[in-house]
């Protein structure tokens, strides 16, 4: 099930290898949504704000892992794309010890540092215990995130998108039976629904490791592919430490919009928690299109096709726009309605401020196309630094609105804070790649390979 992304065209390529993505995507955010429904309609709406709360901390976390598993890949994908499969083992080889030592890091530093993080966000002592709970149990489970996305990514670097996505259908359905049994049957609360995710994404973790080993011979590692050379660990580091990094940055940010939203109260929380889950499910399409970008691009890097990577950000482009429109009209006009799914007490005191967050993220669906698309994209292409200064440029969009939304607590800022972000980094993606891809095109005759100035 590999696919040579080298071939074919280019907008058939890539809506054939995103619409799987896409797919598990949304099963994979609907671990996070079955626990706010369950925590939500079962516990209460102050539980369903400290779930809501840690949200931004396990972006923080999860998402500097998973940036990390994505960044080191993107060698494997080069490899893959120019057909030194010999080298292609050893990236691979490399990429699980990277992983393995930065879970562990990651795990003792978020598990020892976990309550003076919550103290800073100023969550509100009615729901600390609940988050704490929680947050904590996801952060013990680290290893089952890192292990999941680093090898679905390995599958995805050799242009298989479908079978991380079978595992993933069967662990969000393990997840629902488990948060009803943790949290209706044994009362575990928010710590229930933490125990379900963690155990359904080692399940996927298990499934992926079981499916490369009876049928991906071509990830079959070798007693010599261990024996890796130390310049391919700093190629990959250099670009899986800044994609670590730029989510991490965007992170801060997203913390910051959390502090400032703490301080309204548990009804804005849990609005916002509510509005938030509804937007990143339509959103999903934009990080599929991305995860696409990045495996399109490293191969056809790694194939020396400078051509068919400027296609295919013409033809990620088009798909992403008419979705931004289609879908952010679909969410202004009926996306409140679904408030009703998470809760049921407090859902007509919470629906004017659900509106009101997915009117500010829905007609800014077009410069989020631009960050996930051309950020990815370039990622793929081996640069590391270029994208995490996009990163840069949304902390400072999103950090400097929710500043000034805590100085007036004011809902409308906090709301108003992620499409202030799409549209900087956005506009500094767009420079960066027309900068990038007319240099490479430069440098390079239409077949050459490609050098890659970051070392990749």
């Amino acid at each position: 099930m590999n696919r040579d992304m080298t071939q074919g065209s280019p907008m058939k390529t890539i809506v054939g290898f995103t619409i799987p993505i896409f797919i598990g995507n949304v099963f994979q955010q609907f671990y996070s949504m079955v626990d706010t429904v369950v925590v939500g309609q079962f516990v209460g709406t102050g539980a369903l704000a400290a779930v809501g709360s840690t949200g931004t901390i396990m972006f923080l976390i999860l998402g500097f892992l998973m940036g990390f598993s994505t960044g080191v890949t993107v060698l494997t994908g080069q490899r893959f794309g120019a057909g030194d499969l010999a080298g292609m083992r050893k990236t691979v080889a490399s990429s699980i010890v990277l992983s393995a030592v930065v879970s562990v890091v990651m795990t003792t530093v978020s598990m020892l540092c976990m309550d003076r993080l919550l103290v800073l966000m100023n969550t509100p002592e009615d729901v600390f215990q609940d988050a704490y709970s929680y947050i904590i149990v996801i952060c013990g489970g680290i290893v089952a995130q890192v292990a999941y996305n680093l090898l679905s990514c390995l599958l995805r670097a050799l242009g298989n998108s479908r079978v991380p996505l079978y595992f993933l259908i069967l662990a969000a359905a393990l997840n629902v039976i488990l948060d009803l049994v943790f949290i209706i049957v044994f009362h575990m609360g928010t710590a229930g629904a933490a125990w379900a995710t963690v155990i359904s994404q080692g399940i996927s973790a298990l499934l992926c490791l079981v499916y490369i080993v009876r049928c991906v011979p071509e990830l079959w590692l070798q007693k010599e592919d261990w024996k890796f050379p130390l310049h391919m660990v700093r190629m990959q580091v250099s670009v899986g430490l800044p994609m670590a990094f730029q989510f991490s940055i965007t992170a801060i940010g997203t913390i910051m919009v959390q502090s400032s939203l703490n301080v309204l109260g548990a009804l804005a929380m849990a609005a916002f928690t509510t509005a938030a889950k509804i937007e990143q499910i339509v959103t999903q399409a934009y990080v599929a299109l991305g995860t696409t970008m990045a495996a399109y691009c490293a191969q056809n890097t790694g194939a020396g096709r400078i051509d068919r990577i400027r296609s295919g950000f013409r033809a990620a482009t088009i798909i992403g726009f008419v979705y931004a429109v289609v879908m952010g009209a679909a969410i202004v006009v009926w996306g409140k309605y679904l408030t009703y799914l998470f809760v049921s007490a407090d859902a007509a005191a919470m629906i004017g401020d659900v509106q009101t967050y997915l009117w500010c993220v829905g007609v800014f669906f077009i410069p989020l196309t631009v960050v996930n698309v051309y950020r990815n994209g370039l990622q793929g292409m081996g640069y590391g630094m270029l994208p995490m200064m996009a990163g840069v440029a949304e902390l400072v969009g999103r950090g400097t609105v929710a500043l000034i939304a805590a100085q007036f607590h004011s809902y409308l800022g906090v709301c108003l804070a992620n499409p202030a972000a799409w549209i900087l980094a956005g506009g500094l993606l767009l420079v960066m790649y027309f900068i990038v891809i007319r240099e490479q095109e430069r440098r390079h005759s239409k077949y050459a390979p490609v050098s890659n100035p970051e070392g990749v």
